[in-house]
């Protein structure tokens, strides 16, 4: 897992070859998300993707982030 911790987030960049596989990520990050009840902030441009994880009720990164991190992770695979 090569996530950022930084200022209280854990943090990652995802670099697509286009828009739509962008989108396509972004989709099943959501799926993901629902599915563990925990939201990242998410932002796009193009082909790019980044994403901020931190459990906003301790302002800090708990388990279910590096959770939800690994359950990213592994869409990329």
């Amino acid at each position: 897992m090569n996530w950022t911790k930084s200022k209280n987030k854990l943090m990652k960049s995802f670099n697509f070859s286009d828009f739509t596989s962008a989108l396509e990520f972004i989709n099943n990050v959501g799926r993901v998300s629902e599915k563990l009840n925990h939201h990242p902030k998410i932002t796009n441009l193009y082909n790019l993707v980044e994403l901020e994880l931190w459990t906003q009720s301790t302002n800090s990164v708990t388990e279910l982030d590096y959770e939800l991190a690994k359950e990213i992770d592994n869409l990329q695979k």
